[in-house]
């Protein structure tokens, strides 16, 4: 009488990836294998070890195809919702990686940059980073989050108008007025005025200001004009500088280059757009 051999980790992560899934929780892997947790344990330590399992965070893991076995890691957005459906936290991929995703791809992003409404430790995620910035308000802009397929799925990724004025908002992860401009001249064409208008009512008003300015700088006018009206539609408002001063910054004496009258915009010095 042969004994059925029970079948081992190594066997359901190949099972999983048949499936088409890459990702499975502690729990659901020792249910399917009927084992304990220490022998759980054991055997995802060794997988881990070979490069052939990853644990991006407590009791949640990712099979890793042979072909990312140098990576240490597939990439984010084959496990990116369902470790935000572990964590039981609303989400959107944005910033920079956003912006790529739309087409902006003037430079490689480095980080695959998600916001989501809790401070969250970013990931080491093999050759990359997964890094999480924070917006209370999340749900506010739900309208801005579009549905993106992905090779394992799907993720949510922000739309172009909330994609533009986040970069905005988290300029200093942007990396700057310069990099925000290099991104906007590709970007812009996928804006749509009215969107941008209507998702601009859950930014500071200054995001939508700069995000104005630099869209007429650009030559997409037509796409800011509603933003504008959605903007000064209770008269003037207090103007600001094109790129967020430091609190601890002293006042500067020299002659901005340019004061925008129509956003109310200080222009200390133009941007410089790679090309």
């Amino acid at each position: 009488m042969m004994l059925k051999l029970r079948p081992s980790l190594s066997d359901y992560l190949v099972t999983l990836q048949s499936e088409g899934r890459v990702t499975f929780t502690r729990t659901e892997a020792i249910g399917a294998l009927g084992i304990t947790e220490a022998a759980f344990l054991k055997a995802a330590a060794r997988l881990q070890k070979r490069r052939a399992l990853f644990n991006p965070r407590h009791g949640f893991y990712v099979a890793v195809p042979p072909q990312f076995m140098n990576w240490e890691a597939p990439p984010p957005a084959w496990y990116i919702d369902a470790l935000m459906r572990h964590e039981a936290r609303p989400y959107y991929v944005g910033l920079l990686k956003a912006a790529e995703l739309h087409g902006a791809s003037h430079h490689a992003v480095m980080e695959f940059q998600v916001v989501t409404d809790k401070q969250l430790r970013k990931i080491r995620a093999g050759r990359s980073w997964v890094t999480f910035y924070f917006r209370k308000d999340l749900e506010c802009v739900r309208e801005g989050i579009v549905d993106r397929k992905t090779d394992t799925g799907s993720m949510k990724i922000s739309g172009p108008e909330l994609t533009a004025l986040d970069l905005f908002r988290y300029m200093h992860v942007a990396g700057g007025i310069d990099a925000v401009a290099t991104v906007m001249t590709d970007l812009a064409e996928n804006i749509e005025g009215q969107k941008l208008a209507a998702m601009s009512a859950h930014f500071e008003r200054a995001c939508g200001q700069r995000a104005g300015y630099l869209l007429d700088r650009l030559g997409h006018s037509e796409r800011a004009n509603a933003l504008h009206d959605k903007l000064f539609q209770k008269g003037a408002m207090p103007w600001v500088t094109l790129e967020p001063e430091p609190r601890n910054a002293t006042k500067s004496d020299s002659e901005p280059v340019e004061r925008n009258a129509r956003w109310r915009v200080i222009v200390r010095r133009y941007p410089e757009i790679d090309e």
